[in-house]
Formats: structure tokens, sequence, C-alpha cells
């Protein structure tokens, strides 16, 4: 968590935060309402002690070159610009939103920077790697400079993320079928250029579109529209 911190703040001083008042208010509102959804969901699962240490913050970054977003161990949490025109609307970029904190809870990026450590040595802690090797990890497992379209998990990992998604944004007052058009909307902008599913590490748009409508009756019971 400190290092993601560190590495937030970093990206923060280095990156142009966009100077779109009304977008930059609607990406800040999003991410406060999923907050308050974090964290009732880990009060009723009586897990609140793993959000222990967290410091919520969201930013958009003015990059139309991406189509990306990210979410932090912690809550440090932006969303570029270039995803934008795909998430159209506030509760398209809930679905994000939603979708990237899910990893962050779920601490998915976490087993991502453990492995890229395990990489660079067995037994090498991410503070004895320097700064700048642990910097490129950090940005690597949550994304950043990823380019067009959302940083990829394994496959267990995406569709966790997708059903936790769902239920924060549920939660946050947001209808969560809207994930299922932003799915198809994010597919229509790969043009193509996905992988076959069992040659990617995530599940195809099909399989994803697929598995978020069956978790759909689960994530509206948590629905209440504001």
């Amino acid at each position: 968590m400190t290092m993601s911190f560190q590495a937030y703040d970093d990206l923060m001083k280095k990156s142009k935060l966009s100077s779109n008042s009304s977008q930059t208010a609607m990406v800040k509102r999003v991410g406060q309402r999923i907050q308050g959804a974090v964290e009732s969901f880990m009060r009723q699962q009586g897990a609140s002690d793993q959000l222990a240490g967290y410091q919520w913050e969201f930013n958009l970054i003015q990059d139309d070159t991406q189509q990306n977003a990210f979410a932090m161990a912690g809550g440090k949490t932006a969303v570029y610009t270039g995803l934008l025109p795909i998430t159209k609307d506030e509760t398209g970029l809930a679905v994000v939103m939603g979708h990237e904190i899910a990893h962050a809870i779920a601490k998915h990026s976490n087993e991502r920077i453990s492995q890229q450590v395990a990489a660079q040595g067995v037994g090498t802690s991410l503070g004895a790697l320097g700064t700048g090797a642990s910097a490129q990890i950090i940005n690597t497992a949550y994304g950043i400079g990823a380019g067009v379209g959302l940083m990829k998990f394994g496959r267990t990992q995406e569709s966790e993320a997708d059903r936790l998604g769902l239920i924060f944004m549920a939660m946050a007052g947001y209808n969560p079928e809207g994930a299922v058009s932003f799915w198809q909307r994010m597919a229509a902008a790969s043009n193509g250029q996905s992988p076959p599913e069992f040659l990617s590490t995530h599940p195809s748009n099909e399989t994803r579109i697929s598995d978020i409508q069956k978790h759909m009756p689960e994530a509206k019971k948590y629905y209440n529209a504001r």
C-alpha cells in the first residue's frame, strides 16, 4: 500500500489532470459513491479491517490516447479521458470504477506485484529492487501506460472483479444492467483485435458478457436506484 501511494503521487505529479470540471466532478462523485458501497459491503462481510489504511482518491487524467483506468491498493484510483467516450455516462463510468476497485479489494494487483517481484529474483523485496525497477513493477501491475484497453488480469480474477464490481455499483445506486452495454462498447472499441479465449489470460468479450448476465440477479438484490 505504501508503494502504491508513492507511485500514485508520482504519477499525479507527472500527469496532466483534466481541466474539464464537470467530467472531473463526475469521476470524483462516482468514486465516492462506490467507496461508500465498498465500505458498506465490507462491514456486512465483517471485513472492515481489510480497508484499514485506505486513503481513497479519485482523479481524471487528461490523455485521450488511453482508454484505461486503474485502482491501486489503498483506494488510489484514476481514469483516463480516453475512456470517457466508451463509458458514455455516469453508469458506464461506475462499471469501470467498480470493476477496477474490485480488483484492488480482492488484492489481485498485490498478487501480480508479487509475481513480478519473484520474476526479478526469488526472495527479493519490492523495496530492495531500487526506485526504477519498483516503479516499473507498480506501473505494469496496475496497467499504467498500457495504452488502449483496460489492463487484463487472469480469467478467474477478471470474473471475480466483474461480480464484485456489479455489486459495488449496484449498492452505489447505479443500475448493474449498464455493465452489459459498457462491455459491448469495449468489445466494439477493440476492433476485433482480442485474441481467441484459449490463447488469452482473460475471458473473451462474449464470455464476460455472458458471465455478467449470470451475476445480474445477485447484483440486483443490492440495487437501490437513487
